[in-house]
């Protein structure tokens, strides 16, 4: 199994599978993210769909050349590199952001989980924390296995969730498109709001990038971080047009567009066994997001913490930071999902496109492709001593 992921699959295919497993709960888990970001847009939704292909995968080729080039695998270092002393800014936004994505999840896994199983709603938050914690508890090559399971089976069961709604709404789609109807926006708007609107959606979604950093250590060549990179815009795409095409099906139905939980009306006309298994689903998928984008945060606190006191975090204290932050997203959930996801969201991708975006994409890139020897080794000593002795350990 360590051979496994030491080899091609750890290169090529881990660092994407991580980042889409993360992206999974906080980019379309619930089916409002993609309402919100292309598919209100009906007809020309798509267009959205373009951009944050493209955006997600240009983004995910420089972050992981970039930390494969100069060995940075925390977003502390990346981001010292990128912005200087502003990183400290990413932080307050990613850490918000962590906690405002978490507690869309768990505003909807509760509802999902007491509607579709049965299970009171705080006994279902209650036990996704507790496996977050665990998780967090046991580290990052538990957490891989666990993503690389868990992706596989997230992505059977959108697709199956997709093909059924797509197989029997396919005609309405179809009709959407060919009346170009996109009557559900009241507003004026042209195929650049439309692109712009996909470019926000990619840019809140920047705030996964750092959980898949740790993978990239094993990346030894440029070739290795573009492929991954080109497969990790696949693997995010996708659902999001599977998505799109599934709500197209229903354009421009209040019911549908305006639901905290879109996929749950898709789905409402089908067995319950089906409703039963999203709910397994989007369960699953809190987990997956919830443990990716705090275990990125914790190698953020270990990584301070072991700079200046010499010593790391316990697997005991790493368990209760995911604790703790997950129960701050609870309390934060009860404000409702469509507001979070339309304001908070908008809001933070702002912040997250001017403090790493921008700064990726012109520093970075210049960094990569026109940075001295001599810089880039020291480069190397400042940010891999942590991580050197991360791997003594």
């Amino acid at each position: 199994m360590n051979r496994f992921f030491q080899g091609k699959y750890g290169r090529y295919f881990l660092p994407a599978i991580i980042l889409q497993s993360v992206l999974i709960g906080g980019g379309f888990a619930t089916g409002r993210e993609i309402v919100e970001f292309g598919a209100k847009y009906g007809a020309m939704g798509w267009v959205a769909g373009i951009g944050i292909f493209v955006g997600f995968t240009v983004t995910a080729v420089v972050t992981f050349e970039f930390a494969r080039k100069f060995r940075i695998f925390n977003y502390r270092s990346m981001l010292k590199e990128l912005i200087g002393p502003f990183w400290i800014l990413f932080d307050l936004i990613y850490l918000f952001l962590a906690i405002l994505i978490i507690s869309i999840m768990a505003s909807a896994t509760g509802e999902i989980m007491q509607t579709t199983l049965g299970i009171n709603y705080w006994i279902g938050v209650i036990f996704i924390t507790v496996i977050v914690g665990i998780l967090n508890f046991f580290g990052k090559e538990f957490i891989e296995r666990f993503k690389s399971i868990g992706t596989l089976m997230l992505m059977i069961g959108y697709l199956i969730f997709a093909v059924l709604v797509i197989s029997t709404t396919w005609q309405d789609a179809i009709s959407v498109i060919r009346l170009e109807d996109t009557s559900f926006v009241k507003d004026t708007f042209n195929v650049g709001t439309v692109l712009w609107s996909g470019i926000l959606y990619v840019g809140y979604s920047l705030v996964i990038y750092p959980s898949a950093l740790f993978t990239v250590k094993r990346q030894k060549s440029r070739k290795e971080a573009v492929f991954s990179g080109v497969i990790a815009g696949i693997l995010m795409t996708i659902p999001w047009f599977l998505t799109y095409f599934s709500i197209l099906g229903f354009y421009p139905a209040d019911n549908v567009l305006g639901s905290p939980v879109p996929w749950l009306e898709m789905l409402s006309g089908f067995p319950s066994f089906v409703i039963v298994l999203f709910g397994v689903v989007v369960g699953w998928t809190l987990i997956e997001t919830a443990s990716g984008m705090i275990h990125a945060f914790i190698d953020r606190i270990d990584s301070q913490i072991e700079e200046h006191f010499e010593k790391v975090l316990t697997k005991f204290q790493k368990g209760i930071i995911a604790v703790s932050t997950l129960i701050l997203s609870i309390l934060l959930s009860r404000i409702g999902i469509i507001d979070l996801i339309s304001k908070g969201y908008t809001a933070m991708a702002y912040g997250m496109i001017l403090i790493f975006g921008l700064p990726l994409l012109t520093i970075g890139v210049y960094k990569i492709f026109f940075m001295s020897q001599s810089s880039k080794a020291k480069l190397e000593v400042d940010a891999g001593v942590s991580d050197d002795k991360e791997s003594a350990r």
